[in-house]
């Protein structure tokens, strides 16, 4: 065991470390005069008992995303943007409100739930304001963060704003007219553009998930090889992805059928050609109808390279997109969302449950 993380410069006080294991991590803190990072509360005494009259500060923070394997590792990523002083804890947020199409299997409901009790807990014992927090709403708003020590924080984005969501359950606009404050334009009609690239990789013979393996792919091609369909639905602002997947798995059958090698670098470039010309094309003719003066574009698709390159090559509207890091859930979006609840005045009573078709507006 590493105690001190040196991309956090932090002392990480994980929910697995045995007392003795805690006290070691402290006393390295203590050491290198780095600050202690608490997931556990039953860590704030000890810790802050161990580094009385030292330079060793001690921050505990509480966000839990879904998943309870990965809950310490999301929470460890909230340190590096939660300016917390000793012992401050200002909020518990967590995924309390989630849409079913964010899970893939009944297990990670039963997370979910598992999570929201541990949250309704921490919030009761340590008498703490609890905040339902929707997923959908925490990606729009890891376009406000930013490292606690950026010497000049990014302008925030202008509202009104269009926000593009993609990600492998979901594919939307929706027009934000002030914080917390949403209007749905439109939604994907059949495949999220995440799960496309997972399918079509499966096609393809790549590992999952898709999308990087797809990226990854699809800098060997040409993304021209292949014309394959956009779905435009004119007259709404809804996506359709299915009719791509049926034609690239179409395009691989009669490759299939004639025994030629499978040309996965042109069949992957033309296939995500395809998804970012639909997602851009349409993103900015809405920015256009809705006289946006913003765009946030946030999700585990908006990881992909391509999407962030057609964005950030117009100039018409200023783009927000999250670093990489902050593209996939974790707990630092449920905190900025959880924040921006809090000051508006939102305090979720402990009969707060899991509303699986819970809307974002």
């Amino acid at each position: 065991m590493e105690p001190i993380n040196r991309y956090l410069d932090a002392a990480i006080l994980k929910p697995e470390l045995t007392e003795a294991e805690a006290k070691a991590a402290i006393t390295e803190s203590i050491k290198w005069k780095t600050k202690t990072v608490c997931v556990r509360p039953c860590d704030i005494a000890l810790a802050k008992g161990m580094t009385r009259g030292t330079d060793t500060g001690v921050s505990c923070v509480l966000a839990f995303p879904h998943g309870s394997t990965t809950t310490a590792v999301k929470a460890f990523e909230a340190a590096e943007y939660a300016a917390l002083g000793a012992d401050e804890i200002d909020m518990v947020a967590n995924f309390g409100r989630i849409r079913s199409g964010d899970w893939d299997y009944v297990e990670r409901d039963i997370r979910a739930v598992a999570e929201v009790c541990a949250a309704k807990g921490i919030a009761l014992g340590c008498q703490l304001p609890l905040i339902g927090v929707n997923h959908l709403e925490g990606h729009i708003y890891s376009a406000w963060l930013y490292p606690a020590d950026t010497p000049i924080p990014p302008e925030a984005p202008q509202f009104p704003v269009l926000a593009l969501l993609v990600s492998g359950g979901h594919t939307e606009l929706n027009l934000i007219t002030d914080h917390l404050q949403y209007q749905r334009l439109g939604s994907t009609l059949d495949d999220a553009a995440g799960e496309a690239f997972d399918k079509v990789a499966r096609l393809l013979g790549l590992a999952y998930p898709g999308g990087p393996s797809i990226q990854k792919a699809a800098q060997e091609g040409d993304p021209e090889a292949f014309l394959f369909p956009r779905s435009r639905l004119e007259g709404t602002w809804n996506f359709s992805f299915s009719g791509l997947k049926t034609a690239v798995m179409r395009t691989v059958r009669e490759l299939e059928k004639v025994n030629r090698v499978l040309p996965v670098a042109d069949l992957a470039a033309s296939f995500q050609a395809a998804v970012v010309d639909t997602l851009f094309s349409k993103t900015m003719k809405a920015a256009h109808e809705f006289n946006a003066s913003s765009i946030i574009v946030a999700g585990g698709v908006s990881a992909n390279r391509a999407l962030r390159d057609a964005f950030r090559n117009q100039n018409e509207f200023p783009v927000h997109i999250p670093p990489l890091s902050l593209c996939t859930d974790n707990a630092a979006m449920i905190a900025a969302a959880g924040y921006y609840h809090y000051c508006a005045g939102q305090v979720d009573a402990l009969n707060l449950d899991v509303l699986p078709n819970w809307p974002l507006s």
